[in-house]
């Protein structure tokens, strides 16, 4: 399997559909709200529906979206080609409820694909298993509520058929129609089993398009990587991993939500999560129009500078340092240790059970600051050891602090 991922250490995942034109979350309106999404709305199924023909974009809008990642440091992107609401954001021959058939009909999917490309930013596209909108699924309605988990409403075994048929036609598409994808996000999958998604057979199928792309653990049984959320893990899961995360409480644009981080926080989600070896996939959530809430764009901008002068840090470095060695995240590249102050340190910070003497110089990454440092050893080493492990001290002088978050290399012989 490719190695980008485990280099990229940081990505964009786009949450949009017709529906961001009402300013209302994606999707989850038309069931009632989810206790997940505190500031979701909730809406007649019939009256979300309403805005797919309305839906009118300006044309080129991923290529904003994507030109904003880039400047950011961002190394690939997800785009929710179908969320849960069934709307697609491409030409599909198998429904006109699609970008097709709105105001716009472009063909969105398209333009993120060709965008992402030649902005060389690895591409994904997201897709829901689960739709709520089609008639064999069957499609929720109002009588469906309270919402739960989509066991309420089941179909019969010949409207499933025909479900599956309908949705591993438009995977089909999605694999056929653009090209290499380089990533491939399923959601959705916790309404049913991955015997009714018949996981097996869709795995195949899409190994025999594109044995290179890379799958995600919600298709259920199989996956290249496993996804958390909303916030980096307190301990690594195994094997390949992302956490995504969004800028407020909700996932689609939302007017009504904004509880939003700070650009500070985002930084050191981003820190902490790739010292577990992880990549932070950040969401944005694009208007109708296409553009990002202002909010978003702040906090992007503002990230944009600390990036390009941190990189070092961040794209293909592994885990660094052992907790109780450091307080706070360290990543590693070759021989050079990074240690993460995602606080303000009083004179110093200490890392500690380290070969003292094999410290070749200590830096501030952002300015080159060369920092004063001294080691602390016991007497028997010092007398008895010409390679003795103890304590490293370094100061860290006011000039030479971030106001995001701070990063010292320490190089080894």
């Amino acid at each position: 399997m490719p190695s980008w991922f485990d280099d990229a250490r940081f990505g964009m995942f786009i949450h949009w559909g017709h529906i961001s034109q009402r300013g209302w979350e994606l999707s989850w309106p038309l069931v009632g709200g989810s206790a997940a999404l505190p500031l979701c709305q909730d809406v007649p199924a019939e009256t979300y529906h309403e805005s797919a023909r309305s839906f009118s974009p300006r044309p080129q809008s991923p290529r904003t979206w994507l030109e904003r990642a880039r400047r950011a440091g961002m190394r690939y992107a997800v785009l929710t080609a179908k969320h849960h609401d069934g709307f697609a954001l491409w030409h599909t021959r198998e429904s006109d409820f699609s970008v097709e058939h709105s105001a716009y009909r472009g063909d969105i999917v398209r333009e993120f694909v060709e965008a992402a490309r030649e902005l060389d930013i690895k591409l994904g596209l997201s897709f829901s298993l689960s739709d709520w909108h089609h008639a064999d699924y069957p499609a929720f309605v109002d009588e469906h509520r309270p919402y739960s988990s989509g066991q309420k409403q089941r179909p019969s075994q010949a409207q499933w058929n025909r479900y599956l048929e309908f949705m591993f036609a438009q995977v089909r598409e999605l694999l056929t129609l653009y090209g290499q994808l380089d990533l491939l996000w399923f959601d959705g999958q916790w309404e049913r089993s991955s015997e009714e998604w018949e996981a097996r057979e869709l795995h195949d199928l899409i190994r025999s398009f594109q044995p290179g792309v890379l799958i995600n653990e919600r298709l259920p049984g199989y996956g290249d990587f496993s996804s958390v959320e909303p916030f980096s893990p307190r301990e690594a899961p195994e094997g390949r991993w992302e956490t995504r995360l969004p800028m407020n409480e909700s996932w689609g644009y939302n007017r009504s939500d904004t509880h939003y981080k700070s650009s500070r926080t985002l930084v050191h989600a981003l820190c902490e999560t790739v010292s577990r070896g992880g990549n932070l996939l950040l969401n944005v959530s694009p208007m109708g129009s296409g553009e990002l809430p202002e909010e978003q764009i702040e906090r992007i901008d503002e990230i944009i500078p600390w990036m390009d002068a941190y990189a070092d840090a961040i794209y293909g470095s592994e885990p660094g340092l052992e907790a109780w060695q450091f307080y706070g995240p360290t990543t590693r590249r070759g021989k050079i240790v990074y240690l993460h102050l995602l606080s303000r340190p009083y004179e110093s910070v200490c890392v500690r059970g380290i070969h003292v003497n094999r410290v070749l110089r200590v830096r501030e990454l952002r300015s080159g600051w060369q920092l004063k440092h001294f080691s602390r050893t016991s007497t028997r080493d010092r007398l008895s050891n010409d390679d003795p492990v103890g304590d490293l001290v370094i100061e860290v002088p006011e000039r030479v602090l971030d106001p995001l978050a701070t990063i010292i290399a320490v190089e080894f012989e």
